[in-house]
């Protein structure tokens, strides 16, 4: 397929790791694009102070695309050609701009995620685009939190709405600790990142706090994390905000 916008969860992606200093040779290695096209949309997007800022870049590229006016009205015609293209892989964005231009537009398409009228379709297909490269590790790990596989079908399944994939980027530049906690939503692929001090759990806590403090509660209902120590605050991210969270088996 020669599509080949940003989407948005790629445009957050390339903020946090713009942020820590990556290249954007090494960017190109995660996000699996050429680096002259990071590098562009870089350019493109940026501030006056070469700040990235994903939304910003977002919103300057919808008002580059005017001509597309979205009209948004539910059919069982217009359904079943959104999830024809979200079985191949496509993202909301590459539907509104690249195939459905003038008939709806990719926030409705989420709406109509989040509202179960696709909730049939495997919404893993809104996918990361390739596997995220990390440092190697080099953190503590537990063994003790529920086990993923005690996870609800509906949340394997991705059928609903609430529950989030946990996880930290850590910064390139020389011993710096620096790094991003990371916030993923199962069922739309909606992508947060909070920057962080460090990997301790004093900082992953502070961070989902932060995050679900903006977020109506019903928003965050389980939290699949792995068994890095930064996640050993669970019992009270458990107790305190009622966020069930399952443990990728060691």
């Amino acid at each position: 397929m020669s599509y080949s916008h940003f989407t948005t969860f790629e445009r957050g992606q390339l903020e946090s790791l713009y942020k820590l200093g990556y290249s954007t040779r090494k960017i190109d290695s995660i996000l699996k694009r050429h680096h002259s096209s990071i590098a562009r949309e870089l350019k493109r997007n940026s501030k006056e102070n070469k700040v990235y800022d994903s939304e910003q870049a977002h919103r300057q590229y919808i008002e580059r695309r005017t001509t597309c006016k979205p009209i948004g009205k539910w059919s069982k015609e217009l359904v079943k050609k959104i999830q024809e293209k979200l079985e191949v892989t496509w993202s909301p964005e590459q539907i509104q701009h690249g195939h459905l231009k003038g008939e709806v537009s990719f926030k409705t398409i989420y709406n109509w995620l989040y509202q179960g009228k696709l909730f049939r379709q495997d919404l893993s297909l809104l996918r990361q685009k390739g596997k995220r490269q990390k440092p190697k590790e080099t953190r503590g790990r537990f063994n003790i939190g529920t086990s993923i596989q005690k996870r609800p079908s509906e949340v394997r399944k991705r059928e609903t709405f609430g529950h989030w994939e946990l996880d930290t980027i850590v910064s390139s530049r020389g011993k710096s600790k620096g790094c991003f906690a990371t916030f993923v939503e199962r069922k739309t692929r909606y992508y947060q990142a909070i920057v962080i001090p460090d990997r301790t759990t004093e900082s992953m806590e502070f961070a989902i706090k932060q995050l679900t403090s903006m977020y109506p509660s019903t928003a965050f209902q389980t939290a699949t994390v792995d068994r890095g120590k930064e996640f050993s605050c669970y019992q009270r991210v458990e107790n305190d905000l009622k966020i069930a969270v399952f443990f990728a088996d060691p």
